[in-house]
């Protein structure tokens, strides 16, 4: 209840907002843990738009048992899906724990899994707030083009999705200077490579959690670029052999020889041998497993018949 209350707050508060500047304002949490489900229908009642949905990230990053949440994610992708609400994917985390440039192809690999995920779920493309992330050492000769390529790459893949694109944050230092100089160049890729979903970094990442003062700079920061740069990405086209085009196909490639290695050993060996953020989890270990039981003769869920494709 205490959930669904700041929901319904929250909401109140930003039409509220949204009223007084005449635009309408989008709100995004969590539909992750145990109770996926149960968050989902909250959301659903108290008109979120946007929720974080993603067994995997659950598996890696807060140690939930993986036949728990897979079950739990597809009812509360169909009840995402039935109430028009974007889910969030939370491939970016895994650039926290493994290196950005080699593990590229293990994000894009996450993103299409997902993306299927979503789809057996019932949720169109519009919806599918797919992640990836500018995480990669700013040390790294080319990074910003490796960056650049990721991104586009990932926009042309999932033409029609609102991608989800995370700020850099494994490589700020505190230095608040060049930490800004990072974060405008995360934004100048956003915007070239029409990214949908574009979380603003801040320049005092590292140092603190930030300051309304701060978020203000990343705002102003971001609409100066996206407004200087607005089309770019519709004036520039990548030479044929480039470092980008390159780059995008070594990425690919990659990604499709891990597809097919998992589709020859499974998913949940993958999650163990740590395929993924070079994380290791255990089929039978993780949060939740006691709740997991075979379905019975008579089991019927009456709501996913429903929902999958009906009226919203």
């Amino acid at each position: 209840m205490a959930t669904q209350e700041n929901f319904r707050l929250m909401r109140a508060a930003l039409d509220e907002v949204g009223a007084e500047l005449k635009r309408y304002i989008r709100l995004c949490n969590y539909c992750s843990g145990l109770c996926m489900p149960e968050i989902a229908v909250m959301g659903a009642f108290e008109g979120l738009d946007v929720m974080l949905n993603d067994a995997l990230y659950g598996i890696l990053f807060r140690d939930i048992n993986m036949q728990r949440t897979l079950i739990d994610q597809y009812f509360s992708r169909i009840i995402n899906g039935f109430a028009g609400v974007i889910i969030n994917t939370g491939e970016d985390n895994y650039l926290t724990t493994a290196d950005a440039y080699e593990e590229a192809h293990t994000v894009l690999a996450s993103d299409l899994i997902n993306e299927q995920l979503a789809s057996l779920a019932g949720i169109p493309e519009e919806q599918m707030g797919l992640g990836h992330a500018f995480e990669m050492d700013p040390e790294l000769t080319n990074g910003f083009l490796y960056e650049l390529a990721q991104a586009q790459m990932t926009r042309e893949i999932f033409p029609n999705a609102p991608l989800k694109y995370m700020p850099p944050t494994k490589y700020m230092t505190g230095n608040i200077f060049k930490g800004h100089v990072q974060d405008a160049l995360f934004n100048i890729i956003g915007i070239w490579t029409h990214q949908g979903i574009q979380l603003l970094g801040m320049l005092t990442e590292a140092i603190h959690t930030p300051f309304m003062s701060d978020r203000y700079l990343s705002i102003e920061n971001a609409k100066y670029v996206f407004n200087n740069m607005r089309n770019i990405g519709d004036e520039i086209v990548f030479k044929e052999g480039g470092i980008v085009r390159n780059r995008a196909s070594q990425v690919l490639e990659g990604a499709i020889s891990l597809l097919e290695r998992i589709d020859n050993e499974g998913l949940f060996s993958a999650l163990e041998k740590g395929i993924f953020a070079n994380v290791k989890r255990p089929r039978n270990g993780g949060k939740g497993l006691e709740g997991v039981v075979e379905k019975g003769n008579n089991y019927i869920n009456p709501f996913i018949g429903i929902m999958k494709g009906g009226k919203r």
